[in-house]
């Protein structure tokens, strides 16, 4: 590693929290803290967006997906567009006229707290496992070019540096800080990217060139009978997809936070619709970063290269062909990848606890002698130990760690898609029909990935983007079938 890149990761690490925390601004409630003032800027939480949804996984596995199969993630992102226009249209007018902070609150209206309670707890539990899988699997990579270029630092030590500068702006410039950051980060990795395309571009040879514009790698989609298996055909990209993005953009307070911190309702639809688009564009540029060593390779697969996974793939080129300062660019674009994730995960965390378990906190608080602010930051730190343990737990996956990571986070999607689905458009549904068809499915779906787990031991074998509409299906018979006994019964 040149001197140049030591330089530009350790200016980009040690300046980031501050420029973080300054354009936070006051931090003197914890509405400000986990709501940002509910006035930020429109592009900045579509940046944020973006950033937030993207992680080192992101970075590392599309190049590595789109060496064997092209641009299918780009064709999975016009699926992610469908579902957030329909969110923007169906769900955030709901929300805006509710006043909610929590999304988790706007099912409490409809149903009590004890629905409420039940799926802001199931998100903090899956958020816990989906975001240590991503912690975990980022750092790999990081630790690995570090190492081969003669900066040996170990993993643990790695995330918990990573860690505590994230928490650093994230607990004392709450979601402003948060949002701002993300934005940057964003910037970061997407000119590195754009970089490396350049790079590689200028390098290949005009018969590789040609070789890449006559290749089937332009296609968006696979042309597949494994309609269940494979997430990249039409159906399960496009309708699956959708879902998934309904579900993810729509029910997760991760990403609906930073929704409900815009302006008006007109901001924030124009800011998850932008969203959708800007994550196909990134999605394409990092497909183009993989078609284009797959053609400066000369076809050749990744076992032959001694790789032994596709996520090994861009490490790998990072190493050994990028010239001083862009190689640090690029290490500096994976670590900020994983800060904006987790400093993300950490702020939605506190506001789903502090709002969703408003009584208790407030117990708690007073037993400890906190504000309502100080006890915010207080479980914003203890979220930060229970990721880095959960991160700590995990061992390697096989596979592309995006997919696993994506269908973790999809066990519990179908059944908050379900919930708020009756919320919203079903004035007879009862809180006695919903609330239990909801801990069935997220049970049932988790049982399913699991057995298939077990039997396919290098992940699921059915496809991520099914796995929401699966829950969904299960939901609705669920909450239908107790409405039908509840009337046998009377």
């Amino acid at each position: 590693m040149s001197a140049i890149d030591i330089a530009i990761i350790c200016i980009y690490c040690l300046t980031l929290p501050f420029i973080a925390f300054a354009l936070s601004g006051r931090q003197d409630s914890v509405s400000t803290y986990i709501g940002g003032g509910h006035n930020l800027p429109w592009w900045v939480i579509c940046l944020s967006l973006v950033a937030t949804e993207t992680s080192t996984l992101t970075i590392i596995s599309i190049p590595g997906i789109a060496y064997g199969s092209g641009m299918v993630f780009v064709g999975l992102a016009v699926g992610y567009v469908i579902g957030r226009a329909l969110v923007a249209w169906l769900f955030l007018p709901r929300y805006f006229s509710g006043q909610v902070s929590s999304v988790y609150q706007y099912l409490g209206q409809r149903f009590g707290p004890a629905m409420e309670r039940t799926v802001s707890a199931t998100f903090l539990v899956m958020r816990v496992l989906a975001e240590g899988i991503r912690l975990f699997a980022g750092m790999l990579p990081v630790a690995a070019i570090l190492a081969s270029m003669h900066l040996p630092l170990p993993q643990w030590a790695i995330m918990l540096l990573i860690t505590g500068l994230t928490l650093f702006y994230t607990m004392f410039g709450g979601l402003r800080a948060v949002v701002w950051s993300d934005a940057i980060q964003l910037a970061v990795y997407a000119v590195g990217t754009a970089a490396c395309m350049g790079l590689l571009y200028h390098q290949a040879t005009d018969m590789q060139i040609h070789a890449l514009r006559h290749s089937n790698r332009f296609h968006l989609f696979h042309k597949s009978a494994q309609f269940f298996l494979d997430p990249y055909t039409p159906c399960a990209a496009m309708i699956g997809g959708a879902i998934m993005a309904m579900a993810s953009h729509g029910t997760d307070q991760l990403l609906v936070q930073r929704v409900l911190a815009a302006r008006n309702l007109y901001d924030a639809r124009k800011a998850l619709v932008g969203s959708g688009v800007m994550v196909g564009c990134l999605f394409a540029m990092l497909s183009l970063v993989g078609m284009l060593l797959w053609a400066r390779n000369d076809e050749k697969p990744l076992a032959a290269m001694g790789l032994q996974t596709s996520d090994a793939l861009f490490p790998a080129f990072i190493v050994h062909d990028l010239p001083p300062g862009l190689a640090g660019l690029l290490i500096a674009g994976l670590l900020s990848a994983t800060m904006g994730s987790l400093s993300a995960t950490l702020n939605a965390m506190t506001s789903a606890t502090v709002l969703d378990f408003a009584a208790p906190c407030r117990a708690l608080a007073r037993c400890m002698g906190l504000s309502a602010l100080a006890f915010a930051r207080v479980v914003t730190l203890l979220w930060a130990v229970v990721l880095v343990c959960a991160a700590l737990a995990f061992a390697r996956c096989h596979g592309p760690a995006v997919v696993f990571g994506l269908s973790v986070a999809s066990c519990s999607y179908g059944a908050m898609l379900g919930a708020f689905v009756f919320a919203m458009f079903s004035r007879h549904a009862l809180t006695r029909e919903v609330l239990p068809a909801f801990v069935v499915t997220v049970v049932t779906v988790v049982t399913v990935c699991g057995l298939m787990m077990l039997w396919h031991p290098y992940g699921a074998t059915i496809a991520f983007t099914w796995l929401v509409p699966l829950g969904v299906m299960v939901m609705f018979i669920c909450a239908l079938g107790s409405r039908a006994i509840g009337k046998i019964w009377q």
